[in-house]
């Protein structure tokens, strides 16, 4: 998928334009002079505050803060007023209501990506390369009969990458859905490999699924590879990197073009 360069949309425009996913993509270790607790609600300090080891507390609140700038950029509000609301299996919504913006955020490594569209439910995974000890066994766990055979027909070099995108796009469809893992992973069928676009083939239950969603493979930085899923076909998916600074000290702070 090509790079589109996106211009810095201005507070209150509600961008993106409806047929576009914007995709954003920040660091999750901000420089030190950033406070970024600064933008949490009480709840999530408290969330973050939970957990053991300084480095997943620094990257979750750095998650939040990227999350609550973004949004109320978008939105032309102060971050600290937004409120969530969450799905069943912990989809994150805005809470009131009065918006049509769609979000969903991951993140893997030291690196969170945040894919908004209007109108439509989308989910969008990341993960980092990385070696896994038993590829194989972990893919005729969790993927369909069909995937693994593709999987296993694949030549050793290129096998590590088809498999991030395959796990990359049905996390992104399940996270669409709002299922999260209490769906199967086996439950549906994505391409992936050399020269497969991204396609949902087909999902048990609903086979009307297959046509109503539509992957997008997204790779925001060397050695990272992810997806988004999204209601509808014909999307324009935009990638931009969001840059810490000190504008994000407080306030609402600003997005800018990467």
């Amino acid at each position: 998928m090509a790079v589109t360069p996106v211009g810095v949309p201005e507070a209150g425009h509600e961008s993106p334009d409806r047929g576009t996913v914007d995709v954003w993509t920040a660091s999750l270790e901000p420089p030190a002079s950033l406070d970024v607790h600064l933008h949490l609600s009480p709840d999530e300090r408290e969330r973050a505050a939970r957990f053991v080891f300084p480095r997943d507390r620094n990257h979750f609140a750095a998650g939040r803060a990227f999350l609550r700038l973004l949004l109320g950029q978008y939105l032309g509000i102060e971050p600290g007023a937004l409120r969530f609301s969450y799905g069943p299996n912990g989809k994150p919504a805005l809470a009131d209501g009065r918006s049509d913006l769609r979000f969903n955020l991951a993140h893997s490594g030291a690196l969170s990506v945040c894919a908004l569209a209007r109108g439509s439910d989308l989910g969008v995974d990341l993960e980092r390369l990385r070696p896994i000890r038993d590829a194989e066994g972990v893919a005729r766990s969790a993927f369909s009969p069909r995937e693994v055979a593709r999987f296993e027909s694949l030549p050793e070099p290129v096998r590590l990458r088809a498999f991030y995108e395959a796990w990359t796009r049905k996390e992104a469809f399940l996270k669409a859905l709002g299922h999260g893992l209490a769906r199967p992973l086996d439950s549906f069928d994505v391409t992936f490999g050399p020269g497969e676009s991204p396609r949902l083939l087909r999902t048990l239950g609903d086979p009307s699924e297959a046509d109503r969603f539509s992957l997008h493979a997204l790779e925001p930085e060397a050695g990272y590879l992810g997806a988004v899923a999204i209601t509808g076909h014909d999307w324009h998916v935009r990638q931009v990197t969001w840059h810490w600074s000190e504008r994000h000290r407080a306030g609402r702070g600003k997005m800018e073009r990467s």
